[in-house]
């Protein structure tokens, strides 16, 4: 079973790449959440954040937006203490500050979800790369979603993150050719 090379030989990354990395997701609260954990993995690897996931969605409530945008300094400081996540202070800031953001945007009446594939028209982008260096790290797509993600409030969205959200989230499938799950995320 050939699989994309930065799955390498960890089982946490391969069964990550194997069973989320590129499906279609369509929650409005999924997207909020791992539109959150993108945002912490900025300047870390993404294994990090795998290790650390389960406890990030226990400290944030699911990553619960209506949950999120109450918490005060006490939770703050909290989660600044919590060693089980990235303790970094301008990331739990934004989060809170993105849960605003995406619960104004809902207060709107419009759909999250809506709104984040319309950047793909609504559906996934089918690539056809066939080496990982040939996978960009941002595109026009992704540099669009960052701009209007930011003039809606959200912070830690620049189009590198909006781009690997992207993928993540299977709006785009940059699965390389080789890769047997290229063409089993098609399907999904």
């Amino acid at each position: 079973m050939h699989r994309c090379e930065w799955a390498g030989s960890q089982v946490i990354y391969q069964k990550y790449h194997d069973e989320e990395w590129g499906v279609p997701v369509w929650d409005d609260n999924q997207l909020f959440a791992k539109l959150i954990l993108d945002g912490f993995q900025a300047g870390l690897s993404w294994i990090t954040i795998l290790k650390k996931r389960d406890r990030f969605y226990e400290v944030f409530n699911g990553f619960d937006p209506e949950k999120i945008v109450e918490y005060d300094e006490t939770k703050f400081n909290a989660l600044m203490n919590d060693t089980g996540i990235i303790r970094n202070r301008l990331k739990i800031r934004a989060t809170i500050t993105n849960a605003q953001a995406f619960l104004a945007h809902k207060n709107f009446g419009h759909s999250f979800s809506d709104y984040l594939w319309s950047f793909v028209d609504g559906k996934p982008k089918v690539n056809q790369w066939k080496a990982i260096n040939e996978v960009p790290a941002k595109t026009k797509e992704s540099d669009a979603m960052s701009d209007s993600l930011k003039k809606l409030g959200f912070k830690f969205t620049g189009s590198t993150i909006c781009y690997a959200f992207m993928q993540a989230v299977g709006m785009v499938n940059d699965h390389v050719v080789g890769c047997y799950r290229h063409q089993e995320c098609q399907k999904l």
